[in-house]
């Protein structure tokens, strides 16, 4: 990640945060962004990465209208990776925690901290409740990656395949063959009026590709 790049995250984080608590700077928010970027900048990760969380920002951006409570679903988008280790379970119930105690310290009340554990938390299943618009919202942001363009796609999934190198190869088709049925066979991946209308199609399109692709190999 460049230096600018990494100074608008920090700007990101700090405009979220402090509108969070009431418009309080202080504590300092910028320790808590630095300790969350080293996080997302960890070596394990290929695709889980601060170029993620850039483009889940700018997705919870562009819906933001939609959201109840758009800086708590920005900052739950900041916590939602932020405990990655693919060859372990719980990342997200890890990064519910994560929030849970780095919220309050950081001056931020209650509710929001509640809230957006509970967003942090429902990207385990992608399947926000019918008027769960904060839900909505982080859920279409991280998964319009798959309404991406055809070389964007392939290597989003090239670097998914990459995260999991540990895995033989015919056990990782399989696996995220099932990922993919598993989506596909959802009544909708996304929600939001523009996530529907502008997503849905191509994303549908891009997971029967790549599994046919597997189904070839």
């Amino acid at each position: 990640m460049t230096d600018s790049a990494h100074s608008r995250l920090r700007t990101r984080w700090h405009t979220a945060l402090v509108a969070a608590r009431g418009g309080a700077e202080e504590p300092d928010p910028l320790p808590y962004a630095d300790n969350l970027l080293a996080r997302w900048a960890e070596p394990q990760r290929r695709y889980h990465t601060t170029a993620h969380l850039a483009a889940v920002l700018d997705r919870v951006d562009t819906l933001a209208g939609h959201a109840a409570d758009p800086d708590a679903v920005r900052l739950a988008a900041w916590f939602h990776d932020a405990v990655y280790r693919p060859d372990r379970s719980e990342n997200e119930e890890r990064s519910a925690v994560l929030a849970e105690r780095a919220l309050p310290e950081a001056g931020v009340p209650s509710a929001v901290t509640t809230e957006v554990a509970r967003l942090v938390r429902l990207t385990v299943t992608h399947d926000p409740a019918e008027g769960d618009a904060n839900g909505e919202v982080l859920c279409d942001a991280d998964l319009a990656v798959l309404a991406s363009g055809p070389k964007e796609y392939a290597e989003y999934a090239a670097q998914v395949r990459e995260e999991y190198a540990f895995v033989p190869d015919e056990a990782f088709r399989e696996g995220r063959a099932a990922v993919l049925r598993q989506l596909l066979g959802l009544p909708a991946l996304f929600r939001t009026p523009h996530g529907v209308a502008e997503w849905e199609p191509r994303a549908r399109q891009n997971l029967m590709t790549e599994l046919e692709l597997l189904s070839g190999m």
